[in-house]
């Protein structure tokens, strides 16, 4: 990855919190406990989702750059927000904890030197061995991923009211 690739993906990672809450400023809360046809999830659920996601990604990072190469785990998704309720899940504190997660991470990266990027890497159980430049390639994309995610959901409930 070129420093400007993995500039202009810092850049969006450190605005993740604020991408997400104008998204969901968009989306009248009365739709985001409604699952539609369409998605096996719920808005709700997804910004549950988002922050589990953070928690095993502030994890993951600090392995990578404490533990150079050493293993980190993998999660069922589903699995997490059947057994952990998510659908029962506070989403205001939710989003409080990922703004926390998030800013605290890219507080640690944000000045790493260009070879950390290549050579501090973890072993994934799915995705094998990933540098620090995997690990912000996954988590740079996932909120607006999931954003996008959202969106569509949205669009399909008012298209199924309409």
């Amino acid at each position: 990855m070129t420093p400007e690739t993995r500039q202009t993906r810092l850049e969006r990672y450190s605005r993740a919190h604020t991408d997400l809450r104008a998204a969901l400023a968009a989306i009248p809360p009365a739709f985001r406990q409604r699952r539609a046809t369409t998605d096996p999830w719920t808005i709700h659920e997804i910004i549950v989702h988002i922050t589990d996601s953070e928690a095993n990604s502030y994890i993951r990072c600090r392995m990578a750059l404490a533990q150079p190469g050493a293993a980190v785990m993998a999660y069922d998704e589903m699995g997490w927000a059947t057994a952990l309720d998510y659908a029962g899940q506070d989403t205001a504190g939710a989003l409080e904890l990922f703004r926390l997660l998030r800013g605290q991470t890219y507080h640690i990266v944000r000045n790493l030197p260009d070879a950390t990027w290549t050579t501090h890497t973890m072993q994934h159980p799915d995705n094998g061995l990933m540098t620090l430049d995997d690990w912000l390639a996954v988590y740079a994309s996932h909120v607006p991923d999931h954003i996008a995610q959202m969106q569509a959901i949205y669009a399909q409930l008012q298209h199924d009211n309409g």
